[in-house]
């Protein structure tokens, strides 16, 4: 954790946080985000979002409450599968808070009532994954009321999901007291205070693939930075537009106006704005495939960018050595194929480096700096891709909208 820098300032969630409640005693659903990556044998190869909500869990059993955990895992559609079960993750939960928990085969029904009845203070549940039910993702009310009438009050923990209207993030919220995690509220605090009042110089980094899916973030900030870097795939799109020669590098045809414009409007407010000057360029994403070393303004026909260069790694370190405040949201190359990592491990090494308040959010940019090996050394990553990406383009998430006030 790099702690050379304190938070700015704190977001603006004026809601009820489970500190103003009285628990003890008390059934709290607590709606978290545990979709984990497994491999094929469902093991669990990151558990970094079970840990995250530790805080909220550990601090509800110490109050003596009765904790009901919900969760959802994969893309199940709406059908009981085994390969999305949250049986390994209670497994994992056990270990990690050193305490029985009791995993139900079921998140509602007569069944589920009656275990969460029998609880003890301090007891701890964890249900089976919320979107074997089609009426999860549709925010069905009467599955709702059925999660609600578990539990005495309701805590969203659940960042990841915050951007998502579903019956145990927003319906639950209608029947029940609800009131944030300390998960949510820490996303929130950097997010929103990082955008509400950077300590300058603020750097954006900006990454992935398409411009299509960063505007409203550049448009959101671009009042409040005072240097963009843009890499990865969307990087061609604006060189693209400024008339070079990119190959057959992924761009955005019907977005060449548009990223012209912004790029202008941007420098226009006095921003430096920054893109690739070299690239590894390969004809393929497979591993093994030839690469080569180019100018970014000189790809030639049949072969695509794939990594920034050593010149645009130099470049945007130096850049960031005089930031008191980081945001990265989006790696710089096709870093999933080791030849095609470089850049975006080396930009993740400079910004764990670099004295200032990091913070790393959505895009596949926690898992970049995961295998980076420097995650540690980052001051927060966000626990929530889409979540943090609608909350940087200036959006309300339903999940925090839906809570009580305080």
């Amino acid at each position: 954790m790099n702690d050379n820098f304190a938070l700015p300032i704190k977001g603006v969630l004026n809601k009820l946080s489970v500190k103003d409640l009285n628990i003890k005693g008390k059934r709290l659903f607590i709606r978290v985000d545990f979709n984990v990556p497994l491999d094929e044998n469902l093991n669990i190869t990151d558990d970094r979002r079970i840990r995250s909500a530790l805080s909220t869990i550990n601090y509800a059993i110490d109050e003596g409450s009765k904790v009901i955990i919900a969760s959802h895992l994969g893309r199940p559609k709406g059908k009981v599968d085994k390969r999305y079960s949250l049986a390994s993750v209670s497994r994992r939960l056990q270990r990690l808070i050193k305490k029985e928990v009791t995993f139900l085969p079921d998140c509602i029904g007569p069944k589920t009532e009656e275990a969460v009845s029998k609880m003890s203070d301090g007891d701890i549940i964890l249900l089976e994954n919320l979107r074997f039910h089609i009426e999860e993702e549709k925010n069905d009310e009467e599955f709702s009321k059925s999660l609600a009438k578990l539990a005495d009050y309701f805590i969203n923990d659940a960042f990841g999901a915050a951007h998502r209207s579903h019956a145990s993030t927003v319906g639950i919220t209608k029947h029940i007291t609800s009131a944030s995690g300390f998960l949510l509220q820490k996303e929130i605090d950097y997010l929103q205070g990082v955008i509400n009042q950077p300590v300058r110089p603020f750097v954006a980094i900006l990454g992935g693939a398409k411009v299509s899916g960063k505007i409203d973030v550049i448009r959101n900030l671009e009042e409040k930075v005072d240097k963009v870097i843009v890499g990865g795939g969307m990087a061609y799109t604006f060189l693209k537009a400024m008339g070079f020669n990119v190959g057959d590098s992924l761009v955005e045809k019907d977005m060449l106006d548009l990223a012209n414009d912004i790029r202008k409007g941007v420098m226009s407010k006095g921003i430096k704005f920054y893109l690739p000057v070299d690239c590894v360029i390969s004809q393929s994403i497979e591993p093994g495939a030839e690469t080569k070393l180019v100018t970014a303004q000189e790809i030639p026909n049949g072969w695509k960018a794939v990594d920034i260069g050593p010149a645009s790694v130099k470049l945007f370190s130096e850049a960031l050595e005089s930031a008191k405040t980081i945001l990265w949201n989006g790696p710089m190359g096709v870093f999933e194929v080791d030849a095609f990592s470089r850049g975006t491990f080396a930009i993740a090494h400079s910004v764990a480096d670099a004295y200032a308040l990091t913070i790393v959010g959505g895009g596949d940019t926690d898992l970049a700096v995961g295998r980076a090996g420097v995650s540690e050394s980052i001051s927060f990553i966000s626990t929530g891709g889409g979540a943090a990406l609608e909350l940087l383009e200036g959006k309300d998430l339903p999940g925090l909208v839906a809570l009580t006030e305080k």
